[in-house]
């Protein structure tokens, strides 16, 4: 029972606004992953970039495809932003998810700087670096 009220509280506390990211890049993935929480697919999907929009043509086509190929972005228990590198014009933002079963999943975020700022060009899950004794 204790488990169940303190991932309710979690929840609760990661749907809230988050506080402001200096970091414009940072802030836009934190700000994608505040509106998967709330299940919010149509403020999620301005977030994407046009390539990524016409790839799924509407926020109900992108949800799904967050929650059946993304799960832990869908459903985040805990995120930290890691390091940036700068590619081509795009920078890649990797980003530390642990899941709401205690599981840590290493993505890199693919942005693109557009008219209306920055957004969201693919999230890439990359193998998780090996922990030996």
């Amino acid at each position: 029972m204790s488990q169940i009220i303190a991932r309710l509280a979690l929840v609760l506390t990661l749907a809230a606004p988050l506080p402001a990211l200096a970091d414009p890049i940072q802030r836009v993935i934190n700000d994608q992953l505040s509106a998967f929480l709330a299940d919010d697919f149509d403020t999620a999907f301005t977030y994407a970039s046009p390539n990524i929009k016409r790839l799924f043509g509407s926020p109900e086509r992108f949800g799904q495809m967050v929650r059946n190929g993304y799960p832990m972005v869908h459903r985040p228990e805990e995120v930290t932003m890691l390091d940036q590198q700068e590619m081509d014009g795009r920078v890649l933002q990797r980003v530390m998810i642990r899941d709401m079963d205690g599981r840590v999943h290493m993505l890199a975020y693919q942005m693109i700087e557009t008219d209306e700022g920055w957004q969201i060009n693919g999230v890439q899950i990359l193998r998780a670096p090996e922990v030996g004794a």
